[in-house]
């Protein structure tokens, strides 16, 4: 699809994907991936990040960045889902992941049948930072993670990058265990939340267990 794509006219295509939407604690990252015609032959291997271990991820890393044109992550943070809700948090570390290239993709391709990454009329991030108001076109397509390889870079380098933050933020809350579940909802992670009760790092408007919820 993204040779069909350049082919087709679109210069600079960017390739984005999530990591950290069903999380209960941690910032959600959209990886961003742009290519063009100027890219080689991609790295062997690449994959859906849910298909590779952990060290193949980390392997191919440095394949995915020499490959690409250029390459980021963005990131929204847990009080800014909690605030924003989760679409938006996405929307919201999708355009810090845009912001931070030297020049926007012509077209980004996205995974599913939804298009997020565009502003609806009632964003609830309304005027939050002026790079919301960057406009990309958007093509969508269901399990793009699977079936196209800069998706699949571009969920790679996310993952790398968000399995990073979590076990650094689990030196500094260790009964979470999140440099093993990474923030998702394991018994040992519920069991702590039930224990000890939410961090600034969960999203407490989430699907926490009901005697940890606010009020």
């Amino acid at each position: 699809m993204e040779k069909r794509l350049l082919r087709g006219g679109v210069h600079r295509l960017g390739a984005i994907d999530e990591v950290g939407r069903g999380s209960l604690s941690g910032p959600v990252c959209i990886g961003l991936v742009v290519i063009d015609a100027s890219v080689g032959r991609p790295p062997k291997g690449v994959r859906d990040s849910k298909l590779l271990s952990p060290a193949r991820r980390e392997e191919l890393v440095p394949a995915i960045e020499a490959w690409a044109a250029q390459w980021t992550v963005g990131s929204a943070e847990a009080f800014e889902v909690d605030r924003y809700g989760i679409t938006a948090g996405q929307r919201l570390a999708a355009r810090r992941a845009l912001a931070a290239l030297p020049m926007p993709p012509d077209l980004v391709l996205l995974d599913g049948s939804h298009d997020w990454l565009t502003s609806p009329a009632d964003d609830p991030l309304g005027g939050v930072m002026d790079i919301l108001s960057t406009t990309v076109p958007v093509v969508t397509k269901v399990k793009a993670d699977q079936t196209c390889l800069a998706v699949a870079a571009a969920s790679i380098l996310a993952k790398v990058t968000r399995d990073a933050i979590m076990v650094a933020l689990a030196a500094e809350y260790p009964a979470y265990g999140w440099d093993v579940n990474k923030g998702y909802g394991t018994l040992e992670h519920l069991d702590a939340l039930r224990r000890f009760g939410p961090t600034p790092q969960h999203r407490v408007t989430w699907r926490l267990p009901e005697q940890v919820r606010p009020v």
